[in-house]
Parts: structure tokens; C-alpha cells; sequence
């Protein structure tokens, strides 16, 4: 895209440039200091799920995770959200301030945002499907000025599938702008996947997995967060196997606010920088076991450490990438041969990380314990229903708080915030 020469400042530019440094300014980051930060646990997990039968509405179910509390383990609440099979995937990655959270019911292609203010009395605060003309979105983002960010894989043409975009919403789900994705000249397969936010530099860093499995690209989207504007469009490099870079999945931002690191479905590590510079660079840290059913998934990120879902390997390792280019494993939980660990998110104060995956783990919702100074992971043996004779919390029942539902499949989920 060609540029206009530069010109001396008239009174209208001069007001127009006022108004981008208020917007710009609307996207810098808030200011936490380590006292301010959370130390307390959280009280519940929030968990979103689908009926396995596709008899039954999808709903979010409140399980209780104090270990002092009398029902620990145990499901304490549900909402259902009044449709059936919409495929129940990802929730935000973290509970908002707001106590507002999104989930998403991809294969329908609807979103819902529920009130979880009152965690024992949830409720729906409505939904949304397609916006500004893109279909299906996915992962959600919180903006420093409250908003939310959300990838949409595609835009209808007709009955063909185009590449989509993404679209700033409002708390309550009312869009404010949007962007295409497309970059036909890089990169036909780009499905917006999910999105990092680097207010610091005023950037935004997007993946491009297709859920749908169809189409395999390599690239991920660098982004002008003030004005939504797609600067670059990278295909990241191959690494020694050859096809780690494919179906690119969740971008991370490091402690720095300047660099990310990316990983692929397919089993690859990229530390992405000089992404506020017209040549942002991609470089290979790490692969890891793949296999077409058992992708590495959901990562988490704290100081210096990235945890990570690898399915093909049954297991979640923790790395030390305080050295991007040569990432060191110091912490592994294995789970069985039939296990394959897919989504995590970490407690507000980072001392337990919550898991779901796949055959095995299915129907079922297991905490990790985690140690933020060593990296160190195991399993919570203490996290079980009573009676039963492994960790977790079964989603293989026939009754629930909203009625009979019978066995559920969770997939994304998350930690309340908990009370100073």
C-alpha cells in the first residue's frame, strides 16, 4: 500500500492528530504492581460444555475448587443456554474484571456472554453470531479500555468460505469496527485463529489455524491496534522436521510488551520480534511430538515460563524460554497412553492450572498443581469427588443443577477472579 508524502500541519491535521494520540492513548496498558496483583485462590471454575447426546441444551457449569470448602469438587451451579449442539469450544483465556465471560459455540457459530458476577446465580446476558459480515467467531481478547477483540474465521461469499477478520465489540457484544484478514498475496489460507495485544507498542500479533482442518497456513498477522490497520503478514520459517509451522494456534506476549512467542498445532515453537518495525522476524525455537489426532494445543505463560499441552506426548511440560532461541524443559506432568491434554488456564495467582483435553480426558476437568518460581508442575491428587478413586471432576453424569442432562463434554474453561 502506497503512502501520501508528508506535509506540514494544517489546523484540521492538527486536530485530526489529537484525536488518534486519544485513541492510541484508550490502548495503553494499565499498571499493576506486584501488591495490587492477587494472591488469594480462586473459589470456582468456570466450565463451559455440550451434552455428548446433542439432546440437551449447551450450559456453563460453576464446579467449586477451594480445598476448604465443603462441597470442593463439586459442581455448585449450571446455566443453560437454551441451544443444542453448538459445538461448545473456547472461553476467554482469563476472567474478565467485569465478570463478564464469553464463550463460544463454534460449530454454530454463536457466542454467548454470561453474567458471572454471582457465580452461584449465572446468567445469560445475551448472544451473537455473525458481525460486520464475518462468520464463526473464536477466541476473545480484553483491551486495556475494556473492549473485546475477536478473531472471525471467515466471511460468506456466496456459498464459498473466504478469509475473515477481526472485530472490536463492546462489553456487551455491540461491534465498534472491524478488519479483513485477507492478504490473497501471502497467504490464501488465513482463518483468523486467536489474537495477542501489545498495547506497549501499539500492536496486535493474530494466528490463522482453520477450524475446519481444510487448509494449512503458515502465517501469522501483524496488526496496528489503534487503528486496526493489517501491517504484515508473515509465514513463519520451517523447522528441522519441516512442518512444525503449520496450522498456527496461540500467540503469547513476553514479560518485554515487544516480542511474542507462537505455537503451531503441529508441534512448533516461533519467538516472533521487531514486531513495531516494517521487518518483523520469526525464528524456530522448538518441536515437539505430532500426530494428526494429537496436536500440541493451549499454552500459558508467566515470567519466563510457557506451559504447554502436548498431545501426542500425553503430557504438559513447562519451559524455561528466558533464553527464547534455546527453550529448556524444567517440569513435566505425564498422563496415560489413551490422555490426550488440550486446554489450560492458569489461576490468577498462578499457583494451580486447570486442564481438559481429549479421549481419555474427555469428560473430564483435572487441576495441576504449579509452582511460579520453579516452573514446577504436578497433578492435584486432592482435587476429586468423594468416593472416587482418580483426581478430577467427572463430567460423565446424568443430572445436573439445571436437570437431567446426562454425560457433558467440557472443553473451555477458566478461574474466577477471587475477591481482595
Amino acid at each position: 500500500m502506497s503512502h501520501p508524502r508528508r506535509a506540514p500541519l494544517t489546523a484540521l491535521a492538527v486536530v485530526l492528530l489529537a484525536s488518534a494520540l486519544a485513541l492510541k492513548s484508550q490502548y495503553q496498558p494499565a499498571v499493576v504492581s506486584a501488591a495490587a496483583r492477587p494472591h488469594t485462590s480462586s473459589h470456582y471454575v468456570f466450565a463451559w460444555a455440550g451434552d455428548s447426546a446433542q439432546k440437551a441444551s449447551d450450559f456453563l457449569a460453576v464446579i467449586d475448587v477451594d480445598p476448604k470448602s465443603p462441597r470442593y469438587a463439586s459442581v455448585v451451579a449450571t446455566l443453560p443456554v437454551g441451544e443444542i449442539g453448538t459445538g461448545p469450544h473456547h472461553t476467554e483465556h482469563l476472567m474478565s474484571p467485569g465478570g463478564v465471560l464469553y464463550v463460544n459455540g463454534f460449530r454454530a457459530g454463536r457466542t454467548f456472554m454470561i453474567d458471572l458476577k454471582d457465580p452461584l446465580h449465572p446468567k445469560l446476558n445475551g448472544a451473537f453470531g455473525d458481525l460486520e459480515g464475518y462468520s464463526h467467531p473464536h477466541s476473545f481478547v480484553r483491551l486495556p479500555n475494556g473492549n473485546v477483540m475477536a478473531t472471525f474465521q471467515m466471511r460468506m461469499d456466496g456459498n464459498h468460505e473466504t478469509t475473515g477478520g477481526l472485530v472490536e465489540l463492546r462489553p456487551d457484544g455491540t461491534p465498534i469496527r472491524s478488519a479483513s484478514a485477507a492478504d490473497a498475496a501471502v497467504d490464501t489460507a488465513v482463518r483468523p485463529y486467536s489474537v495477542a495485544i501489545l498495547p506497549k507498542i501499539d500492536r496486535m500479533v493474530s494466528t490463522a489455524m482453520d477450524m475446519h482442518g481444510t487448509l494449512y497456513s503458515r502465517a501469522i498477522q501483524i496488526w496496528r491496534l489503534s487503528d486496526l490497520h493489517l501491517l504484515h503478514t508473515v509465514l513463519l520459517p520451517p523447522g528441522p522436521r519441516g512442518d512444525e509451522n503449520s496450522w498456527t494456534a496461540e500467540p503469547r506476549v513476553m514479560p518485554d510488551g515487544r516480542t511474542v512467542v507462537v505455537n503451531t498445532f503441529h508441534c512448533g515453537m516461533y519467538h516472533v520480534s521487531g514486531i513495531e518495525t516494517k521487518h518483523p522476524a520469526a525464528h524456530w525455537m522448538r518441536s515437539s511430538e505430532w500426530q494428526e489426532d494429537q496436536l500440541c494445543a493451549i499454552p500459558v505463560t508467566t515470567g519466563h515460563f510457557w506451559v504447554q499441552t502436548l498431545g501426542a506426548e500425553h503430557a504438559v511440560i513447562t519451559l524455561d524460554i528466558s533464553d527464547p532461541l534455546h527453550p529448556r524443559e524444567v517440569s513435566r506432568v505425564s498422563f496415560g497412553p489413551n490422555d490426550v491434554p488440550h486446554w489450560i488456564a492458569l489461576e490468577p495467582n498462578e499457583h494451580r492450572i486447570l486442564l481438559t483435553g481429549y479421549a481419555g480426558l474427555t469428560t473430564r476437568l483435572m487441576l495441576l498443581d504449579f509452582n511460579p518460581e520453579t516452573g514446577a508442575l504436578a497433578v492435584d491428587s486432592t482435587f476429586k469427588e468423594p468416593g472416587a478413586s482418580v483426581p478430577g471432576f467427572s463430567f460423565a453424569r446424568s443430572t445436573w443443577p439445571h436437570g437431567v442432562s446426562g454425560t457433558a463434554i467440557p472443553h473451555g474453561a477458566v478461574f474466577n477472579l477471587p475477591a481482595e
